[in-house]
């Protein structure tokens, strides 16, 4: 079975001691996971030492950074390289969140090229794609995240490829309260898998987790991680709160 995963993403949010609290309150939930269940907490620059602390006796549970910068190093004042995170311990990198594309303008060839920086540092990145309410509006869904896919992973040979989750993020679905159907939400992880398939060979494409993030919740977590395709999720908003994420890490694929 792939790795189902739950992955936080606290985004620019909580102080230092609500970080603490929330990593504490889920934490002390003693869920038991399998070997094929991976927890990741995505969180701010400043709380990756204390989150990778408070995880250190936990098993199955990671700390992820929420990017890192396409050079390798140099006068980038304010910026943080792969290398960095990899001489912390940091084993998870989130990369290309419809976020980061929209405000800063990361392209799909800036991408591949921090693929490359984590996959030299063995920190395995969370690559996000997904579509805009405009081209879903046009039924164009599937082409345009076909090329996010080429454009910044389809350098990769396929034993580096294996190393990389997936995240697929409709943008429409983020933070509005709109959630793709179960139905939506399969349909594309499925094409995203043929793609990679087309690619690599089918033995490959199944072995890449891919994560669904749009408003998941507790109410909606697993109805959409009981798809076939769908290996858990890239959380926002309800990963703020321990009650909400707890329930969503126990809707996870046994």
């Amino acid at each position: 079975m792939r790795k189902q995963i739950a992955a936080a993403n606290w985004k620019m949010n909580l102080t230092y001691q609500q970080g603490e609290k929330l990593l504490d309150e889920i934490l002390h939930e003693k869920i038991e996971l399998t070997h094929e269940q991976q927890v990741v907490f995505a969180v701010p620059f400043p709380y990756l030492i204390m989150a990778k602390s408070a995880v250190a006796n936990e098993q199955y549970y990671f700390i992820a950074a929420q990017n890192c910068h396409h050079k390798k190093s140099g006068a980038y004042t304010g910026e943080i390289a792969a290398e960095m995170l990899h001489s912390m311990g940091i084993p998870f990198c989130v990369i290309g969140h419809s976020e980061r594309r929209e405000y800063f303008n990361e392209s799909n060839q800036q991408l591949a090229a921090k693929l490359n920086l984590l996959l030299e540092q063995d920190i395995q990145p969370i690559f996000c794609c997904g579509e805009p309410l405009s081209v879903r509006e046009a039924g164009e869904q599937n082409q345009y995240v076909e090329v996010q896919l080429k454009e910044s992973l389809f350098h990769l040979d396929a034993s580096q490829l294996k190393k990389v989750v997936i995240a697929y993020e409709p943008i429409w679905a983020i933070g509005t309260g709109k959630t793709a159907s179960s139905d939506q939400a399969q349909e594309m992880h499925a094409h995203i898998r043929q793609v990679l398939s087309k690619q690599y060979g089918a033995d490959v494409a199944n072995e890449i987790s891919i994560l669904y993030g749009g408003s998941v919740k507790a109410a909606n977590a697993e109805e959409i991680f009981s798809q076939p395709d769908v290996d858990g999720g890239l959380v926002g908003g309800a990963s703020l709160v321990a009650a909400e994420f707890t329930a969503i890490i126990k809707a996870l694929k046994k």
